[in-house]
C-alpha cells in the first residue's frame, strides 16, 4: 500500500475544518448495538465504537509512538462552526484544534478537530505537541468518552493529507470531566489502517 504526502500547510485554511461529506451517518443507536460487519468489519467497529483512547490504540497497532501535527488552533467565539451538534454544550467563547495523528515514523493516521471552552484549554492541554490522551493522561484526569456519531464520506483534503482515496469512516464524541461535557472531538481514520485492522467490510 502506498501513499503519496502532499504538504501540511495546505491543506488547512484557519476559517475551516475537514468534515465528511456523507455518504452515510449514524447515531447513538448504532453506536450502542454496532453495525453489521458487512458494513463495518469488527476489528473498525473496536475503533470507532469503543471508548478507549484511539491514540493508544493506535500506538499499539503500529508498535510506534503516535505523534501529533497540530495545524489549526482558532478562536471561533461563539461559532458553533458546523461542528457536530453536541459543540451547544462546550461553554463559549471556544478554541478549535485541529491536528493529525501520525506514526513517528511520519505516516498519517488519523485526522482529528476538536473543540474547547478557550478558557480552560491550556489546562487541559499543558504541551500542545501532545496528543489529547497524552496530556490529559498526564494529569491523570478521569474521563468518560462518548461516542455519539459514525461517519462514512468523502473529503478532497484529507485524500490529500492521507494519501489514500476516499471513503473514510470518522466518528465524533463528547469527552466528559466530572459530569461536564469537556470537549467535542471529530475523528476520521486513513485506509492505511487496512495493513493492521484488514478491510473495513467483511465479506459474506
Amino acid at each position: 500500500m502506498t501513499a503519496t504526502f502532499n504538504r501540511l500547510d495546505s491543506l488547512t485554511k484557519p476559517n475551516t475544518w475537514h468534515a465528511l461529506t456523507p455518504l452515510w451517518e449514524g447515531d447513538e443507536k448504532d453506536v450502542q448495538r454496532g453495525l453489521p460487519h458487512t458494513q463495518l468489519a469488527p476489528a473498525w467497529q473496536i475503533l470507532l465504537l469503543g471508548d478507549g483512547s484511539p491514540t493508544r490504540h493506535l500506538q499499539l497497532l503500529t508498535g510506534e509512538p503516535i505523534e501529533v501535527d497540530v495545524i489549526d488552533m482558532s478562536l471561533i467565539g461563539m461559532d458553533t462552526d458546523n461542528a457536530p451538534a453536541p459543540i451547544q454544550l462546550i461553554p463559549e467563547p471556544r478554541l478549535r484544534r485541529q491536528v493529525w495523528l501520525r506514526k513517528a515514523s511520519g505516516q498519517r493516521l488519523a485526522y482529528a478537530t476538536s473543540w474547547w471552552e478557550a478558557s480552560h484549554v491550556d489546562e487541559y492541554l499543558q504541551n500542545k505537541s501532545l496528543p489529547i490522551w497524552a496530556n490529559l493522561a498526564s494529569l491523570r484526569t478521569e474521563l468518560y468518552r462518548d461516542v455519539q456519531g459514525l461517519h462514512y464520506g468523502y473529503s478532497a483534503a484529507l485524500e490529500a493529507g492521507f494519501g489514500f482515496k476516499g471513503p473514510f469512516w470518522g466518528r465524533h464524541y463528547l469527552f466528559w470531566h466530572n459530569k461536564k461535557p469537556l470537549t467535542v472531538i471529530y475523528e476520521v481514520f486513513s485506509p492505511y489502517l487496512t495493513k493492521y485492522l484488514g478491510p473495513t467490510q467483511k465479506q459474506e
